[in-house]
């Protein structure tokens, strides 16, 4: 068997051929890699629905824009909360998945988290690979890998992070980040 290099907590930003609809132009930040599969979270797809209206309890702890986002197309009707927790210890409630990135526990009481929390976001639904499919895609060459920040989950514009991550880059990926929306109007 093949050893799988964990990219837990790196991003997978679209490649510009990528013809899924569901991952067009997106972000994608890796929240568990290994043998088994791949798990994560679409950061650039916010949806126009309030985190009130399904969340109530956590929504005066959400960042701005204070609306859920969906995640992946996988169990829409599920929430992932992603959090920055800055410091070595986290509260209960809170596990941790990259630097001071990690998972909320939605289920648990906000007021367990609401001190130590520096950042909130709502995800629907999800991004799931089974063992091998995404580095089917990755030699495919469907998404570009790079290291995320702790600011790339809570952009305040999310729909210029595709752009933006990859303007970033000291490489010739920085250039990507002028592709076309539209190639044919070129």
């Amino acid at each position: 068997m093949t050893e799988v290099t964990s990219l837990t907590g790196r991003l997978l930003v679209a490649t510009p051929t990528l013809t899924d609809p569901n991952f067009d132009r997106a972000v994608v930040l890796l929240l568990d890699h290994d043998e088994e599969g791949s798990l994560g979270i679409v950061l650039n797809r916010p949806t126009p629905v309030d985190v009130g209206d399904v969340l109530e309890p956590w929504a005066a702890l959400a960042g701005e824009p204070g609306v859920v986002f969906q995640g992946g197309p996988v169990s829409l009707d599920a929430a992932l909360g992603v959090a920055v927790i800055p410091g070595s210890e986290g509260p209960l409630g809170w596990r941790r998945v990259h630097g001071a990135i990690g998972l909320v526990d939605l289920e648990a009481p906000p007021e367990l988290l609401a001190a130590e929390l520096g950042s909130l976001r709502i995800f629907a639904g999800y991004a799931g690979w089974g063992p091998g499919q995404l580095e089917n895609e990755l030699e495919e060459g469907a998404w570009y890998v790079v290291e995320s920040e702790p600011g790339d989950v809570f952009a305040p514009e999310p729909e210029r992070l595709w752009r933006s991550v990859l303007r970033r880059q000291r490489s010739e990926l920085a250039m990507v980040a002028t592709y076309p929306d539209d190639p044919s109007l070129n």
